[in-house]
């Protein structure tokens, strides 16, 4: 019974004592969670992927209404993920049905034979504005090194967590082969092209 009631005792005498091992398991901090893992995808009804371009010295846009995108976040941020991008080129939007059909010809995007580009950004960093994503982007089947920055905010609606990505970048046709024949030459249709996207994403994980 002595033995008991001096338990508690001596346990307070070595805390204060500092004596080895009482101490350390006292100050031992919680381990820290990892940060949650989030997966994206395109919510297409509110999402939009445009491209503007001169022709004939006029300002003209189109758009692509068919695309898939995903997005990989190791953690609450897209640094350090994953971005993927697939568009359907060949259902392109220019308001002017006969310039879209010479847009899909061989001279062009020939979509019979490449209907899709794709980019692919393995590496994702943040910036001053916000973030860029370098990767490689694939049109008419020629490949470029290409960085896209952007926005990216999360939010909350409905009770489900989303988030919008927002940017533009600067393609240049002729690097992609987009231009043969009389199309090589840019006073009649511009080199410079820029994309630009509003993107809604749906998070699937957490």
């Amino acid at each position: 019974m002595r033995y008991a009631m001096l338990s508690p005792i001596l346990a307070a005498t070595l805390l204060a004592a500092g004596a080895p091992g009482w101490a350390c398991a006292a100050a031992a901090p919680a381990a820290a969670a990892a940060p949650a893992a989030a997966h994206y995808t395109l919510d297409p009804a509110k999402s939009s992927l445009e491209f503007t371009f001169l022709q004939a010295g006029a300002k003209n846009t189109g758009r692509f209404p068919r695309f898939t995108v995903t997005l990989d976040c190791p953690g609450p941020e897209p640094a350090g993920g994953r971005l993927e991008v697939t568009v359907e080129v060949a259902a392109l939007d220019t308001g002017d049905v006969d310039r879209d059909d010479v847009l899909r010809g061989d001279d062009l995007f020939a979509v019979a034979k490449f209907p899709q580009a794709h980019f692919l950004a393995t590496r994702i960093v943040k910036t001053a504005a916000g973030y860029e994503a370098e990767g490689a982007l694939t049109i008419r089947g020629v490949t470029r090194e290409t960085k896209v920055p952007f926005t990216f905010r999360e939010a909350t609606e409905g009770g489900a967590a989303v988030a919008f990505m927002t940017g533009k970048t600067l393609v240049r046709r002729l690097d992609f082969g987009v231009g043969q024949g009389d199309w090589k030459a840019t006073d009649q249709a511009g080199n410079e092209v820029t994309v630009s996207f509003a993107l809604r994403l749906r998070r699937t994980s957490r």
